[in-house]
């Protein structure tokens, strides 16, 4: 999610209070620890209690609103109307009728999309697992209900174009810190204990899991890996009989996700719009994230018989789909945050898009110009 760096203090709340003590005793059952990626799918997820489970506003566009961090579709319509014209391509070439979104947060996307995509869609399923959520998202689309339905897993096979917009970065991923330099140096994974007081505290653990490539240099070195990322890619692979898919997240290829100088990982957390790096405290007030491998997306997908149709950034696919023509006919106090959507200092080059499909193939509209496939 968006937002920009500085500390975040710990608020006492019956909510995080209640969560923790679950966590706790997660990490007793377990013998006193767990790895993180443990700790971010309760932290996340917990029935009622997890950050996507609980009632907290999440999203919106000014901290006052009680929100965290805002996505691009509640930046400004024109993200989801842009789309929307690679989603009606992408409808066409794969002869198929069903949008399917992935977390779909506010409802502000999928509204955008119905609103754009008219008759061309004769059925949105949104899959989310937060309840809270999809009261908001129920409310939200009401005068499009008669199209929608809502889903907490795929079905054995489904077809049709897949949007899913921040949903990759918000998967648990397992830490891994080298100590002692790329010569000799050992790999451990990162998990959490308790410390003193029972509070989360992180503790190390020799393991055989090691980053995809080999981390040069001497100085120690954090990083992730994304196995709940690939799953999810594998499970899409297994259960779509025809369609595409369209993943939007900011994140890198894999040689600048694990560059030397990337030596403290990714790992944010947000909270009223402002962003740490410690997700051990205010459990459940604030969203933990973790940037993409997009390489390691775009192989767990050819490995499972996907094709990559394209690969390129937030900026070069918006723009390729007509961005700033739709730009044109807004007033100019209106297409201020439009903007923020392709500046290379806002979200235009951090955000990458990857496409995806079975069953068909063509020159996808999103990467007509700027295609960095070959940089996967």
């Amino acid at each position: 999610m968006w937002g920009t760096m500085r500390a975040v203090t710990k608020r006492p709340d019956s909510l995080t209070t209640a969560l923790q003590t679950h966590i706790a005793q997660a990490i007793a059952a377990a013998g006193g620890w767990i790895g993180f990626d443990r700790f971010m799918a309760l932290a996340l997820y917990t029935p009622g209690l997890g950050y996507y489970a609980n009632d907290s506003t999440k999203f919106g566009t000014m901290p006052e609103s009680g929100s965290d961090f805002v996505t691009a579709p509640e930046l400004t319509p024109l993200f989801g109307q842009t789309l929307a014209e690679q989603v009606a391509e992408a409808l066409a070439q794969t002869g198929t009728h069903e949008v399917w979104e992935f977390g779909a947060g506010s409802g502000a996307l999928a509204l955008q999309l119905l609103d754009a995509l008219g008759d061309r869609v004769h059925r949105y399923t949104i899959v989310d697992l937060s309840g809270s959520l999809r009261a908001r998202q129920q409310a939200l689309l009401a005068r499009h209900a008669h199209k929608l339905q809502w889903v907490d897993a795929l079905p054995a096979q489904f077809e049709g174009v897949v949007v899913g917009n921040e949903v990759l970065d918000a998967m648990p991923v397992q830490l891994l810190a080298r100590q002692g330099g790329q010569e000799g140096g050992a790999w451990h994974e990162r998990g959490v204990a308790l410390g003193d007081g029972g509070a989360f505290v992180w503790a190390d653990r020799p393991t055989s899991l090691r980053p995809p490539v080999e981390i040069e240099g001497p100085h120690d070195y954090l990083t992730e890996i994304h196995a709940q990322g690939e799953a999810f890619i594998r499970t899409l692979a297994d259960r779509l009989v025809r369609g595409a898919i369209f993943l939007l997240d900011y994140g890198f290829g894999e040689s600048e996700y694990y560059h030397p100088q990337r030596a403290m990982g990714t790992v944010m957390c947000h909270q009223a719009h402002q962003a740490d790096d410690n997700p051990l405290v205010s459990v459940g007030l604030k969203d933990i994230t973790a940037h993409v491998n997009f390489t390691a997306m775009a192989l767990a997908a050819q490995e499972a018989g996907l094709e990559v149709l394209g690969y390129t950034t937030q900026a070069h696919f918006l723009i390729n789909c007509g961005l700033l023509q739709k730009m044109e006919q807004l007033p100019q106090a209106a297409r201020a945050n439009a903007v923020k959507l392709i500046m290379e200092h806002e979200m235009g080059e951090l955000f990458k898009v990857l496409a995806l499909a079975k069953g068909a193939s063509w020159n996808v509209l999103g990467f007509a110009q700027g295609d960095r496939s070959h940089r996967l």
